[in-house]
């Protein structure tokens, strides 16, 4: 039996599951970051902790062998993948389930939200649709875009679902931008939406119209609709420089401070590290961002790169997203904090968006 087996084994296996080892780091670092607030947030459960261990640990494997897969099969399978993902959330119109909204997909084994997986399709498909075309892209090809994310923006708002359906326009956005649309474009469609948005008012739902009068005046309903923003915003202030201390938050362990292991986890990390806990937790997710970043100015094609670009930035406007609810800068839109707030569905899908990220870096020197 040759000695050298193990050896062998251990090397050529490293060599198989290849991945980006710096952003890997940054991202266990994060998750291990959200494991400890979450412990205090969630009152010490451990159960709490070990569910979202297992799920965390679910996302990772996602994560590795999706950045297995080559990115021209990534390529193929795009349209495919949105098309599915279209067909799941006309789906959810008619046979969804969900308490106040239909976003679930309830196959008894299985519960699945269709709008998780189109936050890949859609980036996936509209760099695609680019890849191989000129650049920048010609008028006829931005509108076909345009369509594309047009559509299950349109089908995720009728749930309702305002928050996920405009970030799930903006990543298809970002990767109109990537692609270099003339600036021209960009300024009609500024005004555009300037104009029509006295008209969306009309349109919107009753309760997205309180949330936007809370975040306009939360003293205005200081005990019902303003109750989270108000709370949130003391939370955030008692916390100073340097925090209370890691479990002496009193906003939460009170239960002044709702939601606060999921959308509001970052107000019981500003009131217990304080200030210099919240900037150390947003370098992390800045450097995670330019990390993926890099790997997209790397790529070998432009599909790599619109794809890597796109899912590095809509994953910061995440973060800007939670940070600008908790503070009372936006309207709470249920955002959670990526990979820190508790939850499953949201950190599989990050992570696999991480996992494309991560393909594009594994192959960027083979052909693709």
């Amino acid at each position: 039996m040759n000695s050298n087996l193990p050896h062998l084994l251990l090397t050529r296996g490293l060599w198989l599951v290849r991945m980006d080892i710096w952003l890997i780091a940054a991202l266990v670092l994060l998750m291990a970051l959200g494991m400890l607030v979450l412990f205090s947030a969630g009152e010490h459960e451990t159960d709490l902790l070990m569910k979202q261990g297992i799920r965390l640990g679910l996302a990772g494997g996602v994560a590795i062998v999706l950045a297995q897969i080559p990115p021209r099969v990534l390529r193929y399978w795009s349209p495919m993948i949105y098309l599915l993902a279209l067909i799941l959330l006309i789906a959810v119109l008619f046979i969804g389930v969900g308490r106040g909204a239909q976003r679930w997909l309830d196959f008894g084994v299985v519960r699945f939200q269709p709008s998780e997986l189109m936050k890949l399709a859609l980036p996936m498909t509209v760099a695609w649709l680019f890849h191989g075309q000129r650049l920048p892209p010609r008028w006829w090809l931005v509108l076909l875009a345009l369509i594309i994310i047009a559509l299950p923006v349109a089908l995720i708002y009728k749930q309702p679902d305002l928050g996920t359906s405009i970030l799930i326009g903006t990543s298809g956005i970002a990767v109109l931008f990537l692609a270099g649309i003339s600036w021209r474009y960009i300024f009609a469609g500024g005004a555009l939406a300037a104009m029509a948005a006295p008209a969306l008012w009309f349109i919107l739902k009753d309760y997205q119209r309180n949330r936007i009068r809370t975040f306009l005046d939360p003293t205005g309903d200081p005990l019902g609709e303003g109750w989270n923003i108000i709370q949130s915003q003391i939370a955030v202030g008692s916390g100073g420089f340097w925090g209370k201390g890691w479990m002496q938050g009193t906003q939460s362990h009170l239960e002044f401070l709702p939601e606060s292991h999921t959308d509001f986890i970052l107000a019981v990390l500003a009131e217990e590290f304080g200030l210099i806990g919240v900037l150390c937790l947003l370098l992390l997710y800045l450097l995670i961002a330019m990390r993926g970043f890099y790997i997209a100015s790397q790529a070998r094609d432009n599909y790599g790169r619109f794809l890597a670009g796109s899912l590095s930035l809509i994953f910061f406007v995440y973060v800007i997203v939670n940070a600008g609810m908790v503070s009372g800068m936006l309207p709470v839109v249920g955002v959670p904090l990526p990979l820190v707030s508790y939850g499953g569905t949201s950190a599989v899908t990050l992570m696999a968006g991480f996992g494309l990220v991560m393909s594009v870096h594994n192959h960027r020197r083979i052909w693709s």
